[in-house]
């Protein structure tokens, strides 16, 4: 604790005596979260929440899970966090499964087993913004090493550390208008009156229930989003320390503290240590998830060494490229 004192005196000190550099990094974080973060994000998290609270979870992933089912043996709203996560984009992935676990809609097992390989950056700000900013020409070599190490990874650590998972079951979630809903539903309909007001009972029940969903969604994303930028600046603000002792910008230490500040400094100097810090996260990212499980008994230490594996992994995996096929390596 005495270590964490001083270093955070001296991080004051530091801002004191140099406004001008940490107020250009503090700023980079804000513009990061308010242009990138918040436009991309913020609409997946809002309409997420809304489906768990509304418990379409299963609904909506019956798109996938004819395909997902078969291969990885899982329940519909394992299957919908596996969508949300690699699809909507970090941190999406710890968010919904947080929100699942939270309301009994999968159990620790499945959150820990979903924490595992699902928290990654997005498709859309990966082809969008880090291959252009990489200078990258192929597409395929990298999104498999993104997409598909993690994907591998978690089809082997479900026949392995979490072959249990078919035999564990999840207490069944409550509504909260549930009492609402099912008082018509009665054998016995004595007229077309009683018939009109039990179908005008349903209607107001399902809206109560549906604007309930949508407020407290609202209500939880923007605090969540609000938390992630706050996460963002101080994180981008940390590259004030190593800049003043190094003399200039700390350009590859920047990932590892906060991944889009970091790669916007970085630019395309060192591609293959990007990839290899995207995969891993940054400690931000881990900051951030923490944020979003951390009011459960979910384990961050468990994540991080799932992270670090993956990062390992993926390494082997360019090594491999590099060794297979020199001649389109890092093209």
């Amino acid at each position: 604790m005495k270590l964490l004192s001083i270093l955070f005196i001296i991080l004051i000190l530091c801002i004191l005596t140099n406004s001008g550099l940490s107020l250009s990094y503090a700023s980079l974080g804000l513009e990061l979260w308010f242009q990138k973060m918040i436009p991309t994000l913020l609409p997946f998290m809002i309409l997420s929440g809304i489906m768990v609270r509304l418990k379409l979870t299963e609904k909506i992933s019956m798109i996938a899970y004819p395909v997902i089912r078969p291969v990885f043996r899982v329940r519909k709203n394992v299957c919908y966090a596996m969508l949300m996560g690699f699809l909507c984009g970090f941190p999406m992935g710890a968010k919904v499964v947080d929100d699942l676990y939270s309301r009994e809609m999968i159990t620790k097992r499945e959150a820990e087993y979903l924490l595992s390989f699902c928290n990654n950056i997005g498709p859309v700000y990966f082809c969008g913004f880090v291959l252009p900013l990489l200078g990258r020409k192929l597409v395929l070599p990298y999104l498999f090493g993104m997409y598909g190490i993690p994907l591998l990874y978690g089809l082997i650590l479900r026949y392995s550390l979490f072959s249990d998972l078919g035999s564990t079951a999840c207490k069944p979630g409550r509504s909260p208008s549930g009492k609402a809903l099912t008082a018509c539903e009665s054998p016995r309909i004595p007229s077309g009156k009683a018939l009109t007001a039990c179908a005008s009972a349903r209607s107001m029940a399902l809206t109560e229930r549906l604007l309930e969903a949508v407020n407290s969604s609202i209500h939880a994303s923007v605090q969540s989003s609000l938390m992630l930028g706050g996460y963002m600046i101080l994180f981008n603000l940390l590259n004030l320390l190593p800049h003043l002792l190094a003399g200039q910008p700390p350009v590859w230490i920047a990932p590892l503290l906060e991944i889009t500040g970091g790669l916007s400094l970085l630019q395309d100097a060192m591609p293959l240590y990007s990839l290899l810090v995207l995969s891993f996260g940054g400690i931000s990212c881990i900051a951030q998830t923490y944020s979003c499980i951390g009011q459960s008994n979910l384990s961050i230490s468990y994540y991080v060494i799932h992270k670090l594996v993956l990062t390992l992994l993926n390494a082997l995996y360019y090594l491999g490229w590099f060794l297979l096929f020199p001649g389109t390596f890092m093209r």
